[in-house]
């Protein structure tokens, strides 16, 4: 290998964008960069009550211009771009956007700057969970099972029950509408200088774990599946997609005026792009039959095995097995928990609510004081909690907690389902309950080994990747403890960018292989938890617990909704 070639990973995560430099040798960061969505951060084309949460194309336009140019200011400027040679994207998922004949989201043309339909929808956003529900219905009235390689039952965080949303309740996007393209493909669209939506590089991991794409359907399920599901997607099919492409071979090189914006030259060749968690995986350097948990606002666990050892398995209830959705060759299982970081900083909400609604009002204090205490105390709580938290004694009798504040993902995907507490009592304190919150987590952490178990998929141990893994120490031994298996946690502070700056290394030709960039790339790991026998008989005791709540909790939303849904119709 030559000297001085480097390689970006740039990485979209929910509330932010990062990218990186890497130097393709050895994977060492050269320099990094974060940039925070203003429009996100200001709460724009949300409504958390109703579970819409969107994102303006601009917020990821120039967050990604700042970031790389950041970087290469702090990596040395016009020598180090110089030395780039590949670029490489991954984003949330399935977050997908409509856009016109010419690629662009309809946010940024006249008539739809300001209308969320016409914005990204973030994967978390729920107001599809309807539509799923009636894909998950429709789908048993076929005879091919069109829903057999995503766990057999379709979620609303994922792309069609979006795309249906969205055309139902808005006309002039439907209208509009020429495709409906995922985020992680269009940006290495825009970078490459696309301009004619057919053209677009379809990712395998988004098509395949979302979409419904398979190679025994040879492409995704036929039209009438789902012109049969509503009319108004007659021939929607035909402006998709057909093909899809690994995350190895390159969407093109950079477009001429994206070289010049970002300083770089039309010779760095972009990569096709895929899902963060995914290329976090490899960045993490994944084995096979271990369990890659990236842990930031949800979760999503990966796993890899050889496709032979799968053949003829389907793992039900999971998001997916995909070949070559995470390393080419090898079949890519997915799953995760709808909401991880995002418990923690509910309740961090919660507790914060006079520091956010009372402290400007204080007459004691100068407004410029009251901000400081502010930001201070918002900073400490978290650590604070789990200080506290770690010292309570683990007994079968505390406060107990369900996971699901943002629906559940995985084992069975079901975003109608609601988080609940139990066992409060007036000795209730802050720190009980965030244990409670947290050991939810990682019993939802354990249902997910526990069905891969079930489906004949063995789990050899964990891989921990992102801010909660990297954070929270309290959280990680916690998890060991529960799943009674040893947790790595690796060194590297973005896997998911490293993940995707080998991606970037191989499509620029720098490795022939994912597997060779990740030995020549791979950082290491830097934190060990190893699981305490002594919790062991405990937290299982406190598991079959969980499970008897989640039972009930989701008996009782259930009974909620037919009656209300009984109501309704004698309304109407």
């Amino acid at each position: 290998m030559s000297k001085n070639q480097y390689v970006i990973g740039v990485d979209y995560g929910s509330d932010s964008v990062r990218s990186v430099i890497v130097d393709a040798a050895n994977g060492e960061e050269i320099a990094s960069s974060v940039y925070y969505y203003p429009r996100w951060q200001k709460g724009q084309y949300c409504n958390p009550a109703a579970n819409q949460f969107r994102q303006h194309p601009l917020d990821y336009i120039e967050g990604l211009e700042f970031t790389i140019k950041d970087c290469i200011r702090l990596a040395g400027g016009d020598e180090v771009a110089k030395a780039v040679k590949g670029l490489s994207v991954d984003t949330t998922g399935s977050t997908p956007v409509a856009v016109d004949s010419t690629g662009t989201p309809l946010a940024l043309t006249p008539g739809f700057e300001e209308n969320p339909n016409a914005m990204f929808i973030l994967w978390k956003d729920h107001t599809a969970v309807n539509e799923a529900a009636q894909i998950n219905e429709h789908a048993t009235k076929f005879d091919t099972n069109y829903l057999k390689y995503v766990g057999g039952i379709y979620s609303s965080e994922w792309f069609w029950a979006k795309l249906l949303r969205i055309v139902r309740v808005d006309k002039g996007v439907a209208e509009a509408l020429h495709s409906w393209v995922e985020h992680c493909d269009w940006i290495p669209f825009l970078l490459t200088g696309g301009t004619d939506v057919k053209e677009i590089k379809r990712s395998r991991c988004a098509a395949g774990h979302k979409a419904l794409w398979a190679e025994e359907f040879d492409g995704l399920p036929p039209d009438e599946f789902f012109s049969s599901l509503d009319p108004i997607l007659g021939g929607i099919t035909a402006k998709l997609f057909k093909d899809t492409y690994t995350s190895d071979i390159a969407a093109g090189n950079l477009s001429r005026e994206w070289a010049d914006r970002l300083g770089l030259s039309t010779d760095v060749v972009v990569g096709v792009g895929a899902f963060d968690a995914h290329m976090g995986a490899v960045g993490g350097q994944i084995e096979p039959y271990h369990l890659s948990k990236v842990m930031g606002t949800s979760t999503c666990d990966i796993l890899v095995a050889p496709s032979a050892d799968v053949e003829g398995k389907l793992v039900r209830g999971i998001c997916g097995q995909v070949n070559g959705s995470v390393i080419p060759g090898m079949a890519g299982l997915e799953a995760g928990q709808s909401a991880f970081g995002d418990t923690y900083a509910w309740f961090k909400n919660i507790l914060s609510w006079p520091l956010n609604n009372l402290l400007a009002q204080s007459t004691v204090l100068d407004a410029q004081t009251a901000a400081a205490l502010k930001e201070e105390l918002a900073e400490a709580i978290i650590p604070e909690l789990s200080r506290q938290a770690a010292l309570l004694p683990i007994e079968t009798s505390n406060e107990l907690a369900i996971d699901w504040f943002n629906g559940r993902r995985t084992p069975d995907a079901d975003q109608s389902l609601k988080g609940a507490i139990t066992g409060l009592n007036l000795g209730t304190d802050a720190p009980r309950v965030f244990r409670a919150l947290a050991e939810a987590t990682c019993f939802g952490a354990k249902s997910i080994v526990d069905r891969f178990v079930q489906e004949g998929i063995p789990v050899k141990g964990i891989i921990g990747i992102g801010g909660v893994a990297k954070k929270s120490p309290f959280v990680m031994q916690m998890m060991a403890d529960v799943l009674g298996m040893p947790i790595r946690i690796h060194q590297f502070k973005h896997t998911c960018a490293l993940g995707a700056a080998m991606f970037a290394a191989v499509v620029a030709g720098i490795y022939a292989t994912v597997e060779e960039a990740m030995e020549g790339m791979g950082r290491g790991f830097d934190v060990e938890y190893q699981p305490n026998k002594e919790n062991e008989a405990v937290y299982q005791n406190r598991y079959e617990q969980y499970k008897r709540l989640g039972e009930f909790t989701a008996k009782e939303i259930a009974a909620k909704a037919a009656v209300s849904e009984s109501s309704n119709s004698v309304l109407a």
